[in-house]
């Protein structure tokens, strides 16, 4: 627990029926004040400054399972939204919404972020919110998990009452004296579920937010496309994600008779997120119903949105025993098979089994099987229980605004479009099953590391043996290439059959012609294996033999830089910049161009002669100088000494499901080799604009790559700014992969290996829990 904390404690209590349970006791960091609510907890990594001003979290104490939280700080609460004004830039609302804060560790004054200009513990006191820190939040979240969501209570100690011992991670620590025990301050139960709580977080009078005019989209008559949206605790993002997209919005209040506003030209129907109970939104239930009647424009809802339209549907909502609230929770698209990453904070659910006749499931969560979506099955109504908004979580649904814009555009266009179900990007089931068949193999090739000296890590044993452990289950027989007769891949009954060869292209070759295998994996045997796969590229063929994983065509892209570099160029992505030039001019030229500061290194010379930095002009041509003394040409790069290193474990599937196993941040700056320094996983400096930027990026490069299995990517992260950019993909499984499976107890060389058998992550068991899929992000 670090420091910069207040004196006194807080006691965590909790109602377990009519009694009452004393969970905890830790120190406070934020204000010093007791509050009750309803005690529930989110397991999101980032985006704690998110979290606690999303205004679905009124009324209740929110306990974050990430260990450390106010590392990356709090950004500047003055500066507004360049694109709505008068909203602030940086969070979900204007205020925080929790009632009360828990966690492990609290960073106190040692944040780092550019961006940061306070505190958390400074943010929550300004804004009267009670925090503690110090609590085991494992033990806290598992009470949650097996009673259920509890009425809770934060009571801070009385002034003039004595501490106890030292408190670490809710346990006093005492030299065995008998001690005074601190009082606490009375505060009565607070159960935030019989309140109305939308009124209290909902907009109090009608407001226009009006999109950018160089890309505002118009109505044929001339007028802006306009987006009637309710207000029942709506978040700032989606709220962005609107008005970015060209279309004014007309945020209204909770109980505002919409309805009468059709005559006044709007064109679709937006309903937001919210928190408590559903069952007591009877008016804006009505008023829904009355727009599903008049049948006039299309309807897109989120979270207590979702609910409250399927509620005006004539389905029923139920209370979950505690919850989805988190950043990482997946869920299947019931129209085309494919599986999202999806960030979430609800208590209550849809129950799918009282969806009347005209509406069906649109998406299910792919753990518990609860709703998250629904859809019309004749109209251009839908509502997602997840946020496609994220802020904080992935973005991999925010295209769900454009599916709702698109039909908006298109009932404009033709009214009779009312008449037609909301149209999914990504194809049907059918199809894509058709599209991407299991691989069907009865023997595999395995190409295991090259040879180990004594004191050498041997990481590629870890990723050759979770492969063929996989194969193994999937009842194929795997034959194994490699030299090293000590490791645990060549155990004697863990593959089939074993050949203690060099793994280079002439004895592949020969075991081939041999063994006559269906497949081969060149991608867990690291550099090796995968140097073999490029030189048999075009032999594979001709031998029997099918690439299964990545094929080898992505290899050679990622091995080759300049290959990369156009790859990366044409989704609008970047490699560090570089340049060569012949002479001074071209030089000068070349530095102007790519901006400074620059590094600068003499072609064709050993031990960096000529090389070094430059900070202006002047320096510029000092080194060339030297450089084209040593060398007929001198190489120009971007220099990042400095910035941070990033790394991200990606995981695609044959049916470009995508997510993120694990993210990294090297202790040392950019220019320290990753296996000289520490590697931290997760990252500590980064925000969730940070994380989420980084991850969107790791997922499009990935799927542009067309790798199938595991890969790792690597940045550069300018720490003044979110400039970055891609230092490398390795398309195989890295040494940081055998790092990020210990990490985060998902196995990738054994995810990646079934995925090399067109098996879809959502069809993967999660080997940890046995009863959850693969696709999800730990």
């Amino acid at each position: 627990m670090a420091g910069h904390t207040g004196d006194k404690l807080i006691a965590l209590e909790a109602r377990e029926g009519t009694e009452c349970v004393r969970l905890a006791e830790g120190k406070s960091f934020g204000a010093e004040k007791s509050v009750a609510g309803e005690l529930v907890f989110s397991t999101g990594m980032v985006g704690y400054e998110e979290s606690i001003t999303d205004p679905s979290y009124k009324g209740q104490i929110l306990v974050l399972t990430y260990p450390l939280i106010g590392n990356y700080g709090v950004p500047d609460r003055n500066e507004m939204d360049p694109l709505l004004k008068d909203l602030p830039a940086h969070f979900e609302a204007s205020q925080i919404h929790v009632a009360g804060l828990i966690v492990a560790s609290y960073c106190g004054e040692d944040y780092s972020h550019y961006l940061a200009t306070s505190s958390l513990g400074k943010w929550l006191k300004e804004q009267g919110v009670p925090a503690l820190c110090g609590v085991d939040t494992r033990a806290l979240t598992k009470i949650i998990r097996e009673k259920g969501s509890m009425l809770g209570r934060m009571r801070l100690q009385k002034s003039g009452s004595k501490a106890a011992a030292p408190i670490t991670n809710g346990i006093t620590l005492s030299n065995g004296e008998t001690e005074e025990k601190p009082e606490f301050e009375e505060v009565e139960w607070s159960n935030p579920n019989n309140k109305n709580l939308v009124a209290d977080v909902s907009i109090k009078e009608p407001k226009i937010y009006s999109p950018d005019p160089s890309n505002a989209l118009k109505h044929p008559s001339g007028r802006p496309i306009r987006i009637v949206c309710v207000d029942v605790g709506l978040k700032y993002n989606q709220l962005r994600c609107l008005v970015k997209r060209g279309v004014e919005v007309q945020v209204v209040p909770w109980d505002y008779d919409f309805p009468a506003l059709a005559g006044k030209e709007y064109d679709g129907l937006f309903i937001s997120n919210g928190p408590g109970d559903p069952a007591l939104m009877e008016k804006t239930v009505k008023n829904i119903q009355a727009n599903i009647r008049e049948a006039r424009v299309p309807i897109f809802g989120i979270c207590l949105g979702h609910q409250l339209l399927a509620r005006a549907s004539g389905a029923e909502t139920v209370k979950m025993k505690y919850g989805n609230r988190g950043h990482n929770i997946p869920c299947t698209n019931l129209i085309s098979g494919k599986c999202y990453i999806t960030s979430q904070n609800h208590g209550y659910a849809v129950d799918s089994r009282t969806l009347t006749q005209d509406w069906s499931e649109l998406f299910v969560n792919a753990n518990d099987g609860s709703n998250e979506g629904i859809r019309h099955i004749s109209r251009p109504y839908f509502s997602v229980q997840f946020h496609p908004e994220s802020a904080p979580g992935p973005q991999d649904t925010e295209n769900l605004f454009d599916v709702f814009l698109d039909a908006v555009q298109k009932v404009i266009e033709d009214p009779s479009m009312m008449h037609q179900p909301i149209k999914f990007p990504g194809g049907d089931l059918a199809e894509n099953q058709k599209a991407n068949p299991r691989v069907h193999v009865k023997k595999v090739l395995v190409l295991g590391s090259g040879g180990l000296s004594i004191g050498q890590a041997g990481e590629f044993d870890y990723s050759g043996s979770q492969a063929i452990k996989a194969l193994k289950e999937e009842g194929i027989y795997t034959i194994l290439i490699n030299p090293n007769i000590a490791t645990i891949q060549t155990s004697k009954g863990l593959a089939d059959k074993v050949y203690f060869l060099p793994v280079n292209a002439d004895f592949v070759r020969k075991v081939i012609k041999q063994e006559k295998p269906d497949g081969i994996y060149c991608t867990f045997g690291g550099q090796t294996a995968l140097s073999v796969g490029i030189q048999l590229k075009d032999e594979f063929e001709s031998l029997g033999v099918k690439v299964l994983g990545t094929q080898i065509d992505t290899v050679i892209t990622t091995e080759d830089r300049e290959l990369f570099a156009r790859a990366m160029e044409s989704i609008g992505e970047k490699c560090a910049m570089s340049a060569s030039a012949n002479n001074m001019e071209e030089a000068i030229a070349a530095g102007k161009q790519i901006g400074f500061p620059l590094i600068i290194r003499a072609a064709y010379a050993l031990g960096g002669l000529g090389s070094g930095f430059a900070d202006n002009e002047e320096q510029l041509v000092e080194l060339c100088n030297k450089a084209f003394a040593a060398s007929p040409q001198v190489l120009i790069e971007r220099s990042m000494k400095g910035w941070k290193e990033i790394e991200y474990e990606v995981v695609r599937d044959c049916q470009d499901n995508c997510i993120t196993v694990c993210n990294m941040e090297n202790f040392d700056p950019l220019g320290i080799h990753t296996g000289d320094s520490i590697v931290v996983a997760p990252s500590q400096t980064l925000s969730d604009k940070d994380f989420m930027m980084l991850r969107r990026t790791a997922v499009n490069v990935i799927r542009h790559l067309g790798v199938v299995g595991e890969c790792n990517i690597q940045y550069a992260l300018n720490p003044d700014s979110r400039e970055y950019c891609i230092i490398e993909v390795n398309a195989r499984l890295s040494r940081s992969s055998a790092l990020a499976s210990k990490a985060t107890g998902y196995p990738l060389a054994f995810v990646a290996a079934k995925l090399g058998l067109g098996i879809p992550l959502n069809e993967i068991k999660n080997t940890v829990t046995k009863v959850t899929c693969a696709c999800f992000e730990p």
